[in-house]
């Protein structure tokens, strides 16, 4: 039954995008109406799905795609093609059908009037269907090839105004920088395969939990299939495309930019965490931190609107990766779902902004709007008090819990690894702070430009509707009924900690307090994969431990770095007791540098594409000089050496030929005259003949 249903919620956006892009100019109001109802029913099936399936609930669905007897190489190939509901797909699916409802209601006004109106709801129900195939399949092929498809659609939605010069390129940038980690992403993949023959989840497990993939290679493709995080979740350093895609319209930056596409690499950690080893994890959260951090660093200038949120929205990406590598599996896919609310609900209200602006983004040019959409105001405030982290919000829970983790991790493991919490926390102070400047430059003050200030009205009810729901679900108690512990809550048990699969030796042990553990490949097979339940069990609930012990210290400290960053932004923006613009001129190097976000855009531009267009250019003068030159040399030599032998052919071999022929014509010639077909003629030369012989055979 609950497969049924999660097939008709995957299908049903399919259906959607098959009849708007088709039918959709002929339908009333271009079809906008179908899109959303069909988003609604499945949001609500999605519903029925997560109350009927338990934390430990597993419902599965196989498929036989291809099977092969005898693969040269790989002997008997099956590959099976599957559905699965569990506790994270029931979430998830709730997730992206409440986010992808709220666009499309929203895009009904934000959007109208435009030329391809049609066609932008058809995008949005097959980037929907796209992203749900992520989230419901079983195997990690199944999860590529909707990947892909997700990268195609985000591609056109990046660059629906292609008209323009920007989303040309924000779109081209998007596509190819995913890419490069979709690459790897594959790469990882067909290790996986080789070793276990397998693409399903539980099947990989069961494989390496039995030791067919250990050591190196176990390493290796764990980090190569986070390379397809790094690009669909905008990691570094692959993290500069998330950016320059806002320049699709703004309920596209709600739905791919805040809670879907985004998540899916968040998604793909979060259900190949199992098979992660100690090495990779670390990895994992390096990479997330730094995200997180430079991240944060670089939305505390930015004056575009979208801009703000975006860099946001990489540092919140950067604080969920980096809960999954530090072990900390519950908080991270917690604020994954939290964020997706309160995000989403900030880029609808920017969007609402913009729409009240007549598409005015800078925040400089903005001001004292909170008189004229109190609505818009209220929810904004909401969701970015969620995402600061202030008590009694869905964010406080999720991001404390992260905190907790990475001071747990830290306490653990010891040594450098203390550089994560100290950044973490650095950058949820940044995050209060950019966040709270963001409120105030747009909503509070007096208005910067008066002529748009004096036709700023609220946003009709399509829009401003999405904004009340998600900012209700900002608050704590759709998660937990503890405002201050989400480990009371619904979720926590519903999402519990995972076992990892890995053997022994490559897996963090923290009760010896060591991070590095590499398994020697010829150690036997007793050493290395042998399982010893009871000393798993004391590892995990020594983090679990180490976590409930580190939880009010992280709390007390979020809290103050939280205020601090709040306190700082009234400060500057508010009660105006500092001049953010003096403070701006006297770390002008420091301001100028995260003005042009650490200048990654022009690295990127001036080292690695101007390299590769400079070792394609020495390629092709290689080519043309030193290839060509071989070919056409030979082709030279060939040429000239054919010419000399034609002369030859032409002068001795056909003159001997010819000659030869003429001798022949000549004889011919004289024997034709004797040749008169007359019998007497031939006995008289007999006759002749014999004489002759006669006379010399006697002389002799």
């Amino acid at each position: 039954m609950l497969i049924s249903i999660s097939l008709l919620i995957l299908f049903l956006p399919l259906l959607s995008f098959l009849i708007l892009i088709f039918f959709g100019k002929k339908l009333p109001r271009q079809g906008d109406w179908l899109g959303t109802a069909i988003l609604i029913i499945c949001l609500g099936l999605a519903f029925y799905v997560l109350l009927n399936t338990g934390a430990s609930d597993k419902f599965n669905a196989i498929y036989n795609w291809i099977d092969l007897k005898d693969a040269p190489g790989f002997g008997p190939v099956k590959i099976n093609l599957g559905i699965l509901i569990d506790n994270l797909s029931a979430i998830m699916l709730v997730v992206v059908c409440l986010i992808s409802a709220a666009a499309h209601l929203f895009s009904t006004k934000y959007m109208e009037g435009d030329a391809k109106y049609n066609r932008y709801y058809a995008y949005l129900g097959i980037f929907t269907f796209s992203m749900l195939g992520i989230v419901l399949t079983d195997n990690l092929l199944m999860m590529y090839i909707f990947w892909e498809l997700v990268g195609l659609t985000s591609y056109l939605l990046i660059g629906f105004w292609y008209e323009n010069p920007g989303p040309q390129y924000a779109s081209k940038k998007a596509f190819i920088v995913n890419r490069i980690g979709d690459v790897g992403f594959f790469t990882g993949i067909m290790i996986v395969y080789v070793f276990t023959k397998s693409f399903t989840f539980s099947e990989i497990f069961a494989a390496i939990e039995a030791g067919q993939l250990t050591g190196g290679w176990l390493t290796a493709a764990g980090i190569l299939i986070f390379c397809g995080a790094i690009g669909k979740s905008a990691q570094f350093p692959l993290h500069v495309w998330l950016p320059d895609a806002m320049e699709g319209p703004t309920p596209v930056s709600a739905l791919i930019h805040a809670a879907t596409m985004v998540a899916a690499g968040v998604y793909l950690v979060t259900r190949t965490f199992p098979m992660m080893s100690a090495s990779a994890l670390t990895f994992i959260a390096y990479i997330g931190l730094i995200t997180a951090f430079i991240s944060a660093t670089i939305a505390i200038t930015q004056n575009d609107i979208k801009k703000v949120l975006a860099y946001s929205t990489v540092s919140q990406l950067g604080f969920m990766i980096m809960a999954l590598g530090v072990g900390a599996y519950t908080a991270g896919f917690f604020h994954l779902v939290t964020h997706a609310a309160f995000k989403a609900c900030l880029f609808l209200g920017a969007g609402s902004v913009i729409y009240g602006m007549h598409h005015e983004q800078d925040i400089r040019n903005m001001g004292g709007l909170k008189k004229k959409m109190r609505i818009t105001y209220l929810t904004f405030l909401m969701a970015t008090m969620a995402l600061s982290g202030v008590p009694l919000t869905s964010g406080f829970l999720s991001k404390d819990s992260i905190l907790a983790g990475t001071m747990a991790f830290a306490g653990l493991t010891g040594g450098f690894n203390y550089i994560i919490p100290i950044l973490a926390f650095l950058s949820a102070g940044m995050t209060a702070f950019y966040m709270f400047r963001l409120v105030f430059l747009t909503f509070h003050g007096e208005p910067k430009n008066k002529e748009k200030f004096d036709h700023v009205k609220e946003s009709p009810l399509p829009m401003t509707i999405p904004l009340i729901v998600l900012s209700v679900l900002s608050f704590f108690v759709f998660f937990s009924y503890n405002p201050i512990d989400a480990n009371i809550g619904w979720f926590a048990k519903y999402v519990p900690a995972v076992q990892t699969v890995v053997p022994e030796a490559q897996r963090f042990d923290f009760q010896k307090g060591t991070t590095e553990h590499i398994v020697n490949a010829e150690s036997p097979a007793s050493e290395t994969h042998g399982e010893n339940p009871a000393a798993v069990e004391e590892n995990h609930s020594a983090f679990t431990e180490a976590v409930h012990h580190a939880h009010y210290p992280a709390m007390g400290l979020s809290l103050f770095v939280a205020g601090m960053g709040i306190l700082l932004a009234f400060a500057f923006y508010k009660w105006k007791k500092f001049s953010a613009d003096a403070v701006a001129e006297k770390i002008k190097p420091l301001y100028t540098f995260s003005l042009n976000k650490w200048y990654f855009d022009e690295f990127y531009e001036g080292v690695i594409v101007k390299g590769l267009l400079m070792l394609t250019q020495a390629f092709r003068w290689f080519d043309n000089k030193v290839v060509d030159g071989v070919v056409n040399g030979a082709a030279y030599v060939t040429e000239r050496s054919s010419s000399g032998t034609g002369k030859f052919d032409n002068s001795f071999v056909d003159g001997l030929v010819n000659l030869i022929g003429s001798v022949v014509m000549f004889f011919g010639l004289i024997f034709r005259k004797i040749q008169t077909g007359r019998i007497q003629t031939y006995l008289a030369y007999v006759l002749f003949g014999i004489i002759l012989f006669y006379f010399i055979f006697r002389t002799m």
